[in-house]
């Protein structure tokens, strides 16, 4: 993959800033729904329904080759999906039903942080003082903006924080699950979370005693789910992929300012904790921009399927048939092992222990 001068993937950064966009303008335009009175659990039922069947829809008309994941990595993929798709939005609804929505968005803040802390302590990814000192930046922005004044209401406590928390770990945890299987195409893994978990969310809000709504309503829940939820995720897995997951959850940590730009533009009065928590922010992801992580490091022998180009310096294997330099295909293919010295990151091919 391809590195700046600075030793970051360009394909990694963009992908998750664009994700956290699109999460980010997703809750505002959300809010707009259930003001509307649509029931929250129906609402995330219906915004996982959208993903899981506007990114089938795309497969279709794309043609994207079928995905046969190797036998291994299913106890991966049920594990992320019941982590982040079931029990995720599961304690969110149970947490929403005991505090103000506007103070459990704040709380999902904890997602990056606790992202990040499974990433270092369970999977071993290296984080230096600017990786941890940006996230920090970061975190301290979203606390900014659940200041009074801020224009949200302030944090509930007791059992509803706990339970949005929770909900914060279990998608934590299935992060930290995606990233064993980023290499799996990102529109098939976000696809099957929408299909499973939209209808799961669904069934459980209507049984609870719930109403599906008519009209216009569903279709925008559709549409909005598709991109904020579908295309999110799938570009969030691209940025697992490429920057390991403590730097693509800390860029993804941003969506709360994003949503509190669109929230200023759709008439929200503006404060100066949105000022100072952009700043905060900006300087956080300043940091990790900047970061160069340097060493001599052994690569085990390797084989595995995925998207890939040759200028690289990590696949060197040769062709039946010519492929040019620079042109991104996809097939199984063997790493040889290899010791060199260059800027990387935790990405699919540099996960060795320091």
């Amino acid at each position: 993959m391809a590195l700046t001068d600075r030793g970051m993937s360009r394909t990694g950064v963009v992908a998750a800033l664009a994700s956290a966009a699109l999460f980010g303008a997703g809750t505002p335009l959300a809010k707009t729904l259930l003001d509307a009175s649509i029931d929250p659990w129906v609402l995330a039922g219906l915004l996982y329904c959208g993903s899981g069947i506007g990114l089938f829809a795309y497969r279709r008309i794309t043609r994207r080759p079928a995905v046969r994941p190797a036998p291994g990595e299913w106890g991966w993929i049920g594990a992320a999906i019941v982590s982040g798709g079931m029990v995720g939005p599961l304690l969110l609804m149970a947490g929403l039903a005991l505090m103000p929505a506007s103070g459990a968005s704040l709380l999902l803040n904890a997602e990056a942080v606790l992202t990040a802390v499974v990433a270092w302590v369970v999977f071993g990814e290296p984080a230096g003082r600017r990786i941890v000192t940006g996230m920090a930046l970061i975190v301290a922005g979203a606390v900014v903006l659940s200041l009074p004044g801020a224009g949200v209401a302030p944090v509930g406590g007791g059992w509803g924080a706990l339970l949005v928390v929770g909900a914060c770990a279990a998608w934590a945890i299935d992060n930290n699950l995606t990233r064993k299987v980023s290499l799996t195409d990102e529109t098939w893994l976000a696809m099957m979370k929408g299909l499973v978990a939209g209808p799961v969310n669904l069934a459980l809000g209507l049984t609870a005693g719930a109403v599906l709504p008519l009209g216009r309503g569903v279709l925008w829940a559709l549409l909005i789910g598709l991109f904020a939820y579908g295309v999110s995720l799938a570009l969030f897995i691209v940025a697992l992929r490429e920057l390991g997951t403590s730097r693509a959850g800390a860029y993804f940590s941003t969506a709360p300012f994003v949503g509190a730009a669109l929230a200023l533009a759709l008439g929200a009065a503006f404060s100066w904790q949105l000022a100072v928590a952009g700043v905060l922010m900006a300087g956080g992801v300043a940091l990790h921009l900047t970061e160069r992580h340097t060493h001599t490091h052994t690569h085990e022998p390797l084989r595995h399927t995925h998207r890939h180009r040759h200028d690289d310096g990590h696949h060197t294997h040769e062709h039946s048939s010519p492929v040019a330099t620079g042109t991104w295909h996809t097939h199984e293919h063997v790493h040889e092992p290899t010791t060199h010295a260059h800027a990387h990151l935790p990405d699919v091919h540099h996960r060795h222990r320091h």
